[in-house]
């Protein structure tokens, strides 16, 4: 029997006692159980602790080990690996054997393709919580990136973070009144390549000052029109419907399109 470590909220564990371990979403659609082998080393067994803490548990996390059959069939790869598709599937004594003779198995995974039952459920018991890595193996050392995609938003000292690690095209964007005098500073009617990386940056704020940018809206260049519908689709600044319904009627295709597509998403 092959032996795995399952890592879950403490708040789980009295019905994983009585149901066993639920299946969730897993790759393409399949849903199951992620897990870990046990291997001789506890820090390598428990990798994946301080990365799933990041998203939050209550009461902290508990390892569920878990007993499964040597043929049972799973998925093993490293985590990079689920976007390709390019995980092996195989038996569960074949996976653990892939694992243990890896020189680095940080990052890899098995996905059991199934719920796990009560009768497979070995023990569980507390873990530390401080064991492994986050955001990615030997992150640590490395500036932590603050772009769109990477940043985890409302996570810890996440703000801070972005304030101290400002992306370049990902913020956190200046202040209104900055962005005010950078638009001032372009000139009338507007140097247009200034004017759209200023929208750009407005366009990462909840609300804007919208009197102050209407004026964009007969600029003569097609470009700053459609950045200004990019900008302020999403404020919640009064007069913004009004302002692209004008611009829903431009005489350039590509913001006329750019007002159907932020209305298609409301």
């Amino acid at each position: 029997m092959a032996m795995f470590v399952h890592l879950t909220s403490a708040a789980n564990a009295p019905r994983i006692r009585r149901s066993g371990i639920r299946a969730a979403g897993g790759q393409g659609g399949a849903r199951g159980v992620y897990c870990f082998p046990v291997l001789p080393s506890h820090t390598l067994t428990h990798q994946w602790l301080r990365e799933l803490a990041r998203f939050g548990s209550r009461g902290g996390l508990v390892a569920v080990h878990v007993r499964l059959d040597d043929a049972q069939q799973v998925l093993v790869g490293r985590y990079t690996d689920r976007a390709r598709g390019s995980q092996a599937a195989v038996p569960a004594a074949e996976a653990v054997r892939r694992i243990a003779a890896l020189d680095d198995p940080r990052g890899w995974e098995v996905f059991v393709p199934r719920a796990i039952r009560p009768r497979e459920v070995h023990r569980i018991r507390t873990a530390p919580q401080v064991v492994g890595w986050r955001y990615q193996p030997d992150a640590h050392g490395s500036p932590p990136c603050t772009c769109f995609g990477c940043r985890v938003r409302g996570g810890y000292g996440a703000r801070r973070l972005r304030e101290r690690l400002p992306h370049p095209l990902d913020g956190p964007p200046p202040p209104a009144r900055v962005l005010l005098a950078r638009v001032t500073a372009a000139g009338a009617p507007g140097d247009p390549v200034a004017l759209r990386e200023t929208l750009h940056w407005f366009g990462m704020r909840r609300r804007g000052p919208l009197a102050q940018l209407t004026h964009l809206a007969a600029h003569p260049d097609p470009g700053v029109r459609e950045e200004l519908v990019w900008a302020v689709a999403r404020w919640s600044t009064p007069g913004v419907a009004e302002l692209l319904d004008s611009l829903a009627e431009d005489p350039h295709s590509d913001v006329r399109e750019a007002v159907e597509a932020v209305r298609a998403e409301e």
